[in-house]
């Protein structure tokens, strides 16, 4: 069976741990025409304020992922179409690739896979928290980053490869390389999207842009003009 972000262009990721605009509700991004809503983010994540975003998208039909940091922030609701775990390829620890995981599965007995997913991560901004936070190798050429992507593919079998440029707008030539390197994987890019041209431009070489900052920092128009782009790509 075709997984759902295989028929995806656009994502908008929410931060618990960040307001969103004044005027802004949560139902408001919801109806922006995104393909989905993944709740997560890297600092200041708590079950608390994770349940909360949840619970406020969840009214509204529009598929609905969690991104957990860590193990103690997942949230069980029925709400949530599954969970997306990043595991991240170029972590300096092996914590970030298979031991938080791990500590996932020796925690939850009951965890539903059918729900789960994961999501290769390739983390390429060293500036931002989530580099910080896994201790991430970033200086990578675009050969590095497409032989990371292939290996996601092709050895550890990987639906999703994912582009993390977090906070920042990426290298067009290093997200293009990627493409050409998976066949069957989709490919997520997130990073520094701020409107219809950062967004139509990364679309025309990733599968499905993510939006996020976007979302706490603009207008609603101003994220549903990336959903645009993303289609049009």
């Amino acid at each position: 069976m075709t997984a759902p972000w295989a028929d995806w262009n656009h994502i908008l990721k929410i931060d618990p741990d960040k307001d969103l605009p004044e005027g802004v509700t949560y139902g408001d991004l919801c109806a922006t025409g995104t393909d989905a809503i993944e709740v997560g983010g890297t600092m200041g994540i708590t079950e608390e304020n994770m349940s909360a975003v949840i619970e406020a998208c969840a009214e509204h039909d529009v598929a609905l992922y969690q991104e957990p940091s860590s193990p103690d922030v997942v949230v069980e609701d029925d709400a949530l179409d599954g969970y997306l775990i990043p595991t991240v390829f170029n972590a300096g620890s092996p914590f970030w690739i298979t031991g938080a995981h791990k500590e996932w599965v020796r925690l939850d007995t009951d965890l539903d896979w059918e729900k789960t997913a994961t999501e290769a991560y390739i983390v390429l901004n060293p500036d931002a928290d989530v580099a910080t936070y896994t201790e991430a190798d970033c200086d990578l050429s675009a050969e590095d980053v497409a032989s990371y992507a292939e290996v996601a593919e092709r050895m550890f079998g990987q639906e999703i490869v994912y582009l993390e440029y977090s906070g920042t707008f990426g290298e067009p030539s290093i997200v293009e390389a990627a493409a050409e390197a998976v066949d069957e994987s989709t490919l997520f890019y997130g990073g520094g999207i701020d409107g219809y041209d950062s967004a139509h431009r990364m679309a025309s070489h990733a599968d499905v842009v993510v939006v996020g900052n976007l979302a706490h920092e603009a207008s609603v128009e101003a994220v549903r003009e990336t959903v645009e782009a993303a289609n049009d790509a």
